[in-house]
């Protein structure tokens, strides 16, 4: 936990309160708002780090989201004339600001992973508790979870439950979900899942939940998609402009632990058994503060934010690292 976070105003008294945006406080101090500067959110969602951005001083936020009932539903949640909406991956942020002629920009904020309003509709198929389409796409278009499950190898899907899972079972668990084909509900996957692993009323966690939630990241690419991101943000912030991230899994923090600390100049120190590495590019961001985890009073108030970790950082004035080849 972190030492005294500030108190808990969860940044939202506006409509969709059940939809609580994650450690909001932690992400407005570590953006360090000044009056009339520019902001990314680059997960829109129900809006909650957007209304806080601009109660805090922001003159601009653009808005990112793939998900285009996000957009649609922009401009009833956050009715203000400094919102700009992107029905854009925040993958490509860099690409839209300069298109709008936005960049740099003063901040920017990533939330990774399903939104609560993604995970509370049945229909988007999301969620193990509520039986639905078996669909798991935030953009909305693309191959379905179902579509993934029905098609794919054992082996591959084996993988995927294993490697983004953590599953231990991920091998019985596939035979299965092979066996069971064609799957097309949520109710129909988390009854295998059930059957596999063991479940009793009661249970503190479902047994359906490694797997959703490896299925959810392999459709929609959340790994590939935040890396991308994290090297848009490095394009698109101004000399001391603040990174904020907030992720809820393992896999997610160590990418962003991982780009912080190479674009911070941190790599290991040489020994005798491993020489000092050749001299990098000057590092592009300064790491800010350890990561930081939701207090004990915002857990009390929203139980999903238990896993939320926020890692921040503020851009240097060094050119961006060379990109990947694609």
């Amino acid at each position: 936990m972190s030492g005294n976070p500030p108190s808990v105003s969860l940044g939202d008294s506006a409509p969709n309160r059940g939809h609580l945006p994650v450690l909001v406080d932690e992400v407005v101090a570590a953006l360090a708002i000044s009056e009339g500067e520019t902001h990314v959110d680059g997960t829109f969602g129900a809006g909650g780090y957007t209304r806080a951005m601009l109660r805090a001083g922001a003159g601009r936020v653009i808005a990112f989201d793939q998900d285009p009932d996000a957009i649609a539903n922009g401009p009833s949640l956050v009715p203000d004339p400094r919102l700009t909406l992107v029905h854009e991956r925040f993958s490509r942020m860099a690409e839209a600001l300069d298109e709008r002629e936005l960049s740099p920009v003063d901040g920017i904020t990533l939330d990774i992973g399903v939104s609560s309003m993604q995970l509370d509709q049945a229909g988007r198929g999301f969620s193990f508790a509520k039986d639905g389409p078996l669909d798991m796409r935030m953009s909305q278009d693309g191959p379905s979870a179902a579509d993934f499950l029905n098609t794919a190898d054992e082996a591959e899907i084996a993988r995927v439950i294993r490697d983004y899972g953590d599953e231990p079972k991920a091998r019985g668990l596939a035979r299965a979900i092979v066996a069971a084909r064609p799957l097309t509900r949520t109710s129909e996957l988390s009854a295998v899942c059930r059957k596999v692993l063991g479940w009793h009323a009661g249970m503190k966690t479902d047994p359906a939940t490694r797997t959703f939630q490896a299925i959810r990241i392999h459709v929609n690419a959340e790994l590939a998609e935040l890396e991308a991101g994290l090297e848009a943000a490095e394009r698109s912030l101004k000399p001391g402009g603040r990174l904020a991230v907030v992720t809820f899994h393992s896999l997610e923090d160590r990418i962003v632990k991982q780009f912080l600390r190479t674009r911070s100049g941190a790599a290991p120190a040489g020994s005798r058994h491993r020489p000092m590495p050749e001299a990098g590019p000057a590092p592009t961001f300064r790491a800010v503060a350890k990561p930081v985890a939701p207090s004990e009073a915002e857990l009390a108030i929203n139980p999903r934010a238990r896993s939320a970790r926020l890692r921040s950082a503020v851009r240097t004035d060094a050119p961006c690292f060379p990109r990947k080849a694609a």
